[in-house]
């Protein structure tokens, strides 16, 4: 039953889902139209807020980028290619296969979202080489499904936040005076609870998804999991630039400074893991690991193909968050009033589930967890606090709905589509059947935790 599920869905999404790149365009036109209608301003308006947010995630768009660099660079590395080899051998079949790629992928995005992201699809694009009859792009919906529980896990940016005083981004602490530990939010039952059910049932909802036919199996593509042999240089023939370029003893000089400064930072900050925390280990380790510096430029220059969709696909990205904030005279944006209808109809009991299901909707056009909490924050904790509603309770729902409906949302993809090869339409009908499967479980747990 669930099988044909599925494959209606693929067939759909199939059909009519476009490249990502024109998704993010129709969804600009929706917006900016949206805009017009229901906050009344001018097309002129609409068009300021666009501008004004088109170039507001360049920062983060390079960040991005770095991850799908790093993380592919450092899996050419011999070193990690060993390792990875000798996880990806353990299935022994294709349902196997499909169940290891996804756990392990959930508990590293529960770790640290961006390391999990990457991790993820490179073990899956190993796992293709070694498994047959796999569904190559199941095996990435998998990879990416982990994203799932990443905003209750220990790099969650709203939970982190509202513990941390003195942010401005703490609108718990601005309003009751006190901040609010990372007990109450992800290792709270709602946080830890829920977190750790996905985590072990999201594999086997994958798992259960793979055809049992193999002329239904979608196969790799095998010219991408082409790996480009290494032939040693003869280096009796090297210039003094080659002779530099293939010197172990640059790479070696620059890796001790890399990893003194990640010493240096854990021992100032504890184990705090960001995004540039992330991209910085992968990238000091794949100079490390590859040995010498051509090797690694060569390593990053294959990697560098796959960086085309975040490039170019997040400014446009940026450009909708700019609508979906960018208020009119009387301070009203359409991020506020679909936050507000969902207050207006809520209850004591209801309001944690309606703040989870608006925050879904929000991140479909604002798909960035700071960005959502600065638009939904002042709304939501205000609202919870006149409710009575626990603050914690209430930024827990609008973090699990960010990260719920990520799994419709090309823009969080495109880094494993990046390092898998494949495009938005490939995956998304799995997607699909996670969406539902996991936003059936988190409501429950709203409404029972």
């Amino acid at each position: 039953m669930l099988q044909k599920i599925t494959q209606g869905c693929v067939n759909l999404v199939q059909k009519y889902l476009p490249d990502a790149l024109i998704f993010a365009l129709i969804l600009t036109i929706i917006v900016f139209i949206m805009g017009m209608g229901l906050t009344h301003q001018t097309p002129l308006a609409m068009t300021v807020h666009w501008w004004n947010g088109f170039w507001s995630l360049l920062a983060f768009a390079m960040q991005m980028t770095l991850v799908i660099v790093t993380g592919s660079t450092l899996a050419q590395a011999p070193a990690l290619k060993k390792g990875t080899k000798a996880i990806a051998s353990l299935p022994k079949n294709a349902t196997q296969a499909v169940f290891l790629v996804s756990l392990v992928s959930a508990f590293a995005c529960w770790v640290n979202w961006g390391f999990g992201l990457v991790i993820g699809a490179l073990l899956a694009k190993e796992v293709a080489r070694q498994v047959k009859n796999v569904d190559y792009p199941l095996l990435i919906a998998g990879a990416y499904s982990g994203l799932l529980v990443w905003h209750a896990g220990i790099s969650a940016s709203i939970p982190l936040t509202i513990a941390t005083s003195g942010l401005g981004t703490n609108f718990v602490e601005q309003l009751t005076g006190s901040i609010v530990p990372i007990s109450e939010t992800i290792f709270s039952p709602i946080g830890w609870v829920t977190s750790w059910f996905l985590i072990l049932t999201l594999p086997l909802v994958n798992r259960a998804m793979h055809p049992k036919l193999d002329s239904e199996v979608k196969a790799v593509d095998p010219r991408l999991l082409i790996e480009e042999e290494i032939i040693e240089p003869d280096k009796r023939s090297f210039t003094t630039a080659e002779k530099i370029e293939n010197s172990p003893l640059l790479s070696i000089i620059i890796g001790v400074m890399g990893i003194a400064a990640l010493v240096y930072h854990f021992a100032t900050k504890g184990a705090e893991l960001d995004l540039n925390v992330v991209n910085f280990i992968f990238l000091f380790a794949s100079i490390i690991l590859h040995g010498t510096p051509k090797r690694f430029l060569d390593a990053v220059t294959d990697a560098v193909k796959g960086t085309a969709g975040v490039i170019v696909q997040f400014p446009f990205y940026a450009g909708i968050m700019g609508m979906m904030t960018g208020q009119n005279a009387e301070g009203m944006s359409l991020a506020i009033i679909i936050s507000q209808w969902f207050v207006n109809i809520s209850t004591v009991k209801t309001f944690p589930l309606f703040t989870f299901w608006s925050a879904g909707i929000v991140n479909f056009f604002v798909p960035s967890g700071g960005g959502q909490w600065a638009v939904q924050g002042p709304i939501m904790i205000p609202a919870a606090l006149e409710l009575g509603v626990s603050p914690a309770k209430a930024s827990m729902a609008v973090a699990w709905g960010d990260a719920w409906t990520n799994m419709i949302q090309p823009f969080w993809a495109l880094p494993a589509l990046g390092i898998a090869g494949l495009g938005a339409r490939d995956i998304m009908g799995y997607c699909i059947i996670d969406l539902i499967y996991s936003g059936i479980v988190i409501s429950i747990a709203f409404l029972l935790l």
